[in-house]
């Protein structure tokens, strides 16, 4: 069964490397957890977090306890999203988590084709998810998430199911990880007009390390792996970085940087702070509470904030 998973695994990757085209629901791919997004969203080798279900469902199976974790996002205009992610363990079977995530786009003016106003709509997107891991050696985690997702947008909508795959490996002596998920693999099982669309295909790699001697995890992520650029350093463009300082047993301090966020809020020659990202998290009690700040350049800011304990 491990080795049948892995030549699925394998054999998706292969297969779906060129198939990159555009798509819709990309809110799937927004950074939902505070801590996550202030690490640039370097998160596929996390294994201590509920909210890993949205970047690598592997990372499911290296958690314990019972935790659970609600996140707010406080994006531009009027824009709100939400999550709460989930996870328990299943003795014999597995770990198991679930999760869900909402976008609201606010309210817009609804007008005929001759500008004449006619009243308001709103429109907004939620995704729901079932994931399980479990070991496939010692160490080597493997996952998956089924995914319901439904748009809407006034009286029109769409629906898509989709599932994400994932391994994690923890080089212990090390103290390496290594992530590898696709996520959003899938397609539309109603549109909303005749032409369908494709889902926010990602296949993501990462490694991150902790620091031997200093209070210091690094993270490093590489992201739509399966772009058809036939040029190499092209396909290593849309990467990740995070920093997380953890300064005594209550604060922790975040840096993360995102490059193709960078380069597509660059304005001419201008970026600003564009793909720059800072966080904290706090620690009282049984409760830790996570906020994250995302500049988008001279657009604005992202505004995030997590509170996850344990059940």
């Amino acid at each position: 069964m491990k080795k049948s998973f892995l030549l699925v695994c394998t054999l998706v990757f292969i297969s779906i490397s060129n198939a990159f085209a555009q798509n819709t629901y990309d809110f799937l791919n927004l950074d939902m957890s505070a801590r996550a997004a202030s690490l640039g969203g370097s998160y596929v080798t996390n294994g201590d977090d509920p909210n890993v279900i949205f970047y690598n469902p592997a990372g499911l199976g290296m958690i314990k306890g019972t935790p659970v974790s609600f996140s707010f996002v406080k994006h531009v205009l009027d824009i709100n999203l939400a999550s709460l992610a989930y996870s328990t363990d299943l003795k014999k079977i597995g770990r198991v988590g679930a999760a869900v995530e909402y976008i609201n786009y606010g309210t817009f003016t609804q007008a005929d084709q001759f500008g004449n106003k006619t009243g308001s709509f709103g429109a907004g997107e939620v995704a729901a998810l079932i994931g399980y891991s479990n070991q496939l050696d010692q160490n080597f985690y493997y996952g998956t998430n089924i995914k319901l997702i439904y748009s809407k947008i006034d009286d029109r909508s769409s629906s898509a199911i989709a599932v994400d795959l994932g391994l994690h490996y923890s080089l212990k002596s090390q103290l390496i990880d290594f992530g590898l998920a696709i996520m959003n693999l899938g397609s539309e099982m109603s549109s909303y007009y005749s032409t369908k669309e494709a889902l926010p295909l990602d296949i993501v790699f990462g490694v991150s390390k902790e620091m031997e001697h200093l209070p210091l995890r690094l993270s490093l992520d590489f992201h739509n792996l399966n772009n058809n650029s036939s040029n190499f350093g092209s396909k290593l463009k849309a990467f990740t970085f995070g920093a997380e300082f953890t300064l005594s047993r209550v604060l922790r301090l975040r840096l993360g940087y995102n490059n193709q966020r960078r380069s597509d809020l660059t304005i001419g020659s201008f970026a600003g702070l564009a793909g720059f990202n800072v966080g904290l998290g706090l620690v009282i009690s049984k409760y830790n509470f996570d906020y994250g700040f995302s500049s988008l350049g001279l657009i604005g800011a992202i505004h995030r904030i997590t509170i996850s304990t344990a059940l």
